[in-house]
């Protein structure tokens, strides 16, 4: 459904165009297909316009069209407007991870982050990048998020994972399930019920949010019984910011709180480690659901999915997600500006 920016100026949302062998082209040229979509929003694209230019014809959308700009303040409303990271031919290989690709989305994340910074554009969405072909002496982090934090280094985020009513964040993301019991602590879960929570209020407009919080360990530790970071960590975290005037409950287990349908009474759910919050988030987000990058003073989502190098090119990847990602951006923007 199309929604109606209450921004009196349109926001500029920038658009990365993340691996050029997946399928970030495809959703981001499905999803500025239906011309009503320039009345929320100005498209920025910063990627390439010979890659924008091959997709769409192979796509059947040649009727298209875009404004090529060297700066984000040239930006034209009702327009697809495309700045080019490089004016060199890429060579473009659906389906295969090549580190033409990775050197391409970097540069193009740099870029948009940049200007997102500095106030260019209002915020910024990105598309799946790769997160091995993109590694390199410039690029050493474990995505995009991780780079994008480094040039905001006095805040702190959260990842949120946002669905209709499911909201679920993160306390640790992009690291092995072996390093999790030693990466929370007490002070690292207060801190992102804090954001968790802040956010909840601020940029979702929830007035007194319930926030739940999920165990570590199978059935919550069962009081020590399976481990204790339950009742030496979690727990006394949780007090702490029912002492500072937060709604959270918890610790639960996290297969019968989701399994029974619990997650429906909270409006916000705290997971400790990535496939954690991510398994049940992907089953239960019909929509495809989006990646909000919380705390920040910008505003950045993405969508969840990858590359989806097995399906590239064919034309039958689904935008919602990155069509979602967008206009949780401008909702997120409205709720900040309090209107």
């Amino acid at each position: 459904m199309m929604i109606q920016s209450k921004i009196s100026e349109l926001p500029k949302i920038g658009i990365t165009q993340g691996d050029i062998n997946g399928i970030g082209y495809e959703v981001i040229l499905k999803s500025l297909s239906d011309s009503r979509i320039f009345d929320s929003f100005i498209p920025v694209i910063y990627g390439q316009s010979k890659v924008f230019s091959y997709y769409k014809k192979n796509f059947g959308m040649e009727e298209m069209s875009y404004t090529l700009i060297r700066n984000a303040s040239q930006a034209l409303p009702k327009r697809i407007n495309i700045i080019n990271h490089t004016d060199e031919e890429l060579k473009i290989e659906p389906g295969f991870s090549t580190s033409i690709a990775g050197k391409a989305s970097f540069a193009a994340l740099k870029m948009a982050t940049n200007d997102l910074k500095s106030g260019l554009i209002d915020a910024m969405v990105t598309a799946p990048i790769n997160k091995g072909n993109i590694q390199s002496e410039n690029f050493r982090f474990n995505g995009q998020t991780d780079y994008i934090k480094t040039l905001f280094p006095e805040s702190e985020y959260i990842t949120l994972l946002v669905s209709d009513k499911l909201r679920i964040g993160l306390v640790t993301n992009h690291i092995s399930l072996k390093d999790v019991p030693g990466a929370i602590s007490k002070e690292l879960i207060i801190k992102k019920l804090k954001l968790i929570n802040k956010t909840l209020v601020n940029d979702f407009n929830i007035v007194a949010p319930r926030i739940a919080v999920l165990g570590l360990n199978p059935h919550a530790g069962e009081n020590g019984v399976m481990g204790n970071e339950e009742k030496d960590i979690i727990s006394p975290a949780i007090e702490v910011a029912k002492s500072n005037g937060a709604l959270v409950f918890g610790p639960f287990p996290a297969d019968s709180f989701f399994g029974s349908g619990a997650w429906v009474k909270y409006d916000g759910v705290l997971s400790m480690y990535h496939d954690q919050g991510l398994t049940p988030f992907r089953t239960l987000a019909a929509d495809g659901g989006v990646s909000f990058t919380a705390g920040l003073p910008v505003v950045r989502t993405s969508t969840i999915h990858g590359t989806g190098y097995d399906i590239a090119n064919k034309n039958i990847a689904d935008p919602d997600s990155f069509r979602h990602a967008i206009f949780l951006a401008i909702d997120i923007l409205n709720n900040r500006r309090g209107e």
